[in-house]
């Protein structure tokens, strides 16, 4: 248990984070991650957002604030109304995947969000956005101000197909206010999400994060959004996209997204 002093300290370092995020500075240009894209011989762009002191740090500023559809990084805010709505009770509540063949074997079987998540399964959040219904998803994606809140008519599809779209300087943001406490949702729906996007765990660091992969458009559009945490408290957010016109290029996002990460000093270099 948290003893109440070190709690409260907590929530005041939470609430710096989040006016520091409100109040966030223009875009800085980071010539130092040319290089990193340069050697994957990737186009796009990463951006960070430091929590410290609510610099906005990116590879290609222009792109940085460009808006494109979101694919499987919906799932984050999709987990965040579906738990604060009780379209669903827990990530452990088991939904149906609907029983039809899909593009992976993994994704053919009934499982909570907890899996859903790690394992990326469309028709799940597809069924958890059905439950949740269109008016609802409309509230609440305007409530949490991602993007530009567009959900047309089909409620199972515009993360995948639009018109839903944000940029990643929005990305980063959304998540600023994830990790730092700020949405206007439960802290037990908060401290849910926290836990099934959680990637990576070291004594010096807690890494998470959520891949996302939109073949609706020309060329497929990569995506890998998340937050770093220190002693259980958000240093940085950052969100990756990259033009993938090549299948192959789908493996290049963690790695380049982790080298941007070191590069600024927010993951520890390989090795140390």
């Amino acid at each position: 248990m948290i003893a109440p002093t070190a709690f409260l300290q907590r929530v005041v370092l939470l609430f710096l984070v989040a006016s520091r995020v409100a109040a966030a500075e223009p875009i800085e240009d980071a010539p130092a991650l040319s290089a990193i894209f340069d050697q994957q011989k990737a186009q796009g762009t990463f951006v960070l957002l430091d929590a410290k002191n609510g610099r906005l740090i990116a590879h290609n500023p222009a792109r940085a604030s460009k808006r494109f559809i979101p694919a499987s990084t919906f799932k984050i805010p999709n987990s965040v109304i579906g738990l604060e709505t009780g379209a669903v009770k827990s990530v452990d509540e088991i939904l149906p995947y609907g029983g039809k063949p899909q593009p992976f074997p993994d994704w053919e079987h009934d499982m909570g969000l907890r899996e859903a998540i790690r394992l990326s399964a469309v028709p799940i959040y597809q069924e958890l956005a059905r439950r949740i219904g269109p008016a609802r998803m409309s509230e609440w994606v305007s409530k949490l101000g991602y993007g530009n809140a567009k959900i047309g008519e089909t409620v199972d599809r515009f993360w995948l197909n639009g018109p839903l779209e944000i940029s990643a300087v929005e990305q980063a943001q959304f998540l600023a206010r994830l990790a730092g406490g700020k949405l206007p949702v439960r802290l037990e729906t908060t401290a849910a999400v926290k836990e099934i996007t959680q990637i990576e765990k070291t004594g010096a660091y807690t890494l998470h994060g959520k891949t996302g992969w939109c073949t609706s458009v020309d060329p497929d559009i990569g995506w890998w959004v998340g937050w770093v945490e220190q002693d259980g408290l958000p240093i940085a957010t950052f969100a990756l996209n990259i033009d993938m016109p090549e299948k192959g290029d789908i493996a290049k996002r963690l790695p380049l997204g982790k080298a941007c990460l070191q590069a600024l000093g927010f993951l520890p270099a390989p090795g140390k």
